[in-house]
Parts: structure tokens; sequence; C-alpha cells
């Protein structure tokens, strides 16, 4: 088999193309879930604790300085743990919505495997009964 042909054979398996589509749904999501992290949920908390803007709370380590033979600005150098914040924020939003998601997939599985077989047929009782009569002489 040519090396075209086992890559389109491969790549066209259902859960390869299911994989795709859940990556693609899944970053679509991520980003639904920053823009409320960022745009919904932290500006009221960060109102309630004084007017912070989360993505702007840094540890300065190092002031900015001028390089004093060129005269070019050296950037500070900081830890942004605001923006760590956030997407901490994120990770459990995300995660709680599918393990809400598998919760209620399992949910649903469970109803599926404990619903009763249904009744035999009245002709699949009469064929069972005659079975029977047949084997008994």
């Amino acid at each position: 088999m040519s090396l075209v042909k086992e890559f389109k054979a491969f790549a066209m398996r259902g859960n390869v193309v299911d994989m795709a589509v859940g990556i693609i749904i899944g970053g679509a999501f991520g980003k639904i879930v920053a823009s409320l992290v960022n745009d919904v949920i932290m500006p009221p908390i960060g109102m309630l604790i004084g007017g912070v803007d989360f993505a702007n709370l840094k540890l300065v380590l190092k002031k900015e300085t001028l390089d004093a033979v060129t005269g070019n600005a050296i950037p500070a150098v900081t830890i942004g743990y605001g923006a760590f914040i956030n997407t901490v924020i994120n990770f459990l939003i995300i995660a709680l919505a599918i393990f809400a998601m598998i919760k209620i997939m399992n949910a649903s599985k469970k109803k599926e495997e404990a619903k009763p077989a249904p009744a035999p047929s009245d002709e699949v009782k009469l064929l069972a009964e005659i079975r029977d009569a047949l084997k008994s002489r």
C-alpha cells in the first residue's frame, strides 16, 4: 500500500475524524470560557477587591531601565500572577463543564443499561414452547 493510500485510510477512520471535530470544538469552547472569565467574571471580582484588573497584576523583579550606551529602554522583569489567576479560573470552568457533561452522559448510559429487555412476543413464546416440547421427546 502506498504511503498516500495508507495515510488516507488512517485519516478517514471515524475515530480520527471525531477527534479532529472534538479538538476544533474544544478550541472554540476554550475561547468562550476565556472571554467569560476575562470579560464577565473577573471585572466584578476586581471591583470587589478595590478596582484591581487581574490581568495587570504582576510582581516586578527588576524595573525598566535605560541602556546607558544606546539610550534604549530595557524592559522590566515581572511575574504576571494576575494572568496566571485568570488561566487557573479558565481551567476550573472548563474542567467543571467537562465533568458535568461526562456525568450527564454516564447517567444517560446507565438509564439505557437499566432498561429491562422487552418481553418476548406471543410468537416467540409459542416457538419456545414448541422447542421445549420437541426436546422433551
